[in-house]
């Protein structure tokens, strides 16, 4: 399966429509999205996602009822798993609490958002990814992720580029 993962949309309508312009060509199967979308309105553009959609709340999201109409968030963490892989997928706005998860190696792939700092690293047997921050306000980069199950890989893009940010095999 081929899942696109964002975070940190922020209301930012062009920079969410040029993410899911991306997923849809990039045939993903499924999105997720680690928080941080703050208002019911992102809807517009991620209704035109051809993919299933999944996502967790962030700090910055005060209409917490209206997204749950809206887009069908109603966690603050996710746990799934797909392909064999146990994933983990949360906005990480408290540190303590990301790093219990990827020290508890409980998950092949600790999902987060929040730090708008695009990242993947490997800790023990968990590989630990940021996509990064879809607005660019505050790296200035845009940037999305993606992560083929069944080719055990990750990888991070500049939504302005398609330039290549960072890449992993798992």
């Amino acid at each position: 399966m081929l899942i696109g993962i964002m975070s940190d949309t922020h209301d930012n309508l062009p920079a969410i429509a040029r993410a899911v312009e991306l997923f849809n060509k990039e045939n993903v199967d499924l999105v997720l999205h680690a928080g941080d979308y703050v208002a019911p309105f992102v809807k517009k553009e991620l209704s035109k996602l051809n993919a299933h959609f999944k996502g967790v709340f962030g700090n910055n999201d005060g209409e917490r009822e209206g997204l749950k109409k809206a887009i069908g968030v109603e966690e603050e963490i996710l746990e799934l798993e797909i392909d064999g892989l146990k994933i983990v997928l949360l906005h990480g706005t408290n540190e303590k609490v990301v790093e219990a998860f990827i020290r508890s190696q409980l998950y092949d792939v600790v999902i987060r958002g929040h730090t708008h700092k695009y990242e993947i690293r490997e800790t023990g047997r968990s590989i630990v990814l940021n996509p990064g921050e879809v607005c660019g306000y505050v790296s200035g980069v845009k940037s999305v992720a993606f992560l083929d199950t069944r080719k055990r890989e990750v990888k991070i893009v500049n939504l302005d580029t398609g330039e290549p940010l960072g890449f992993m095999s798992l």
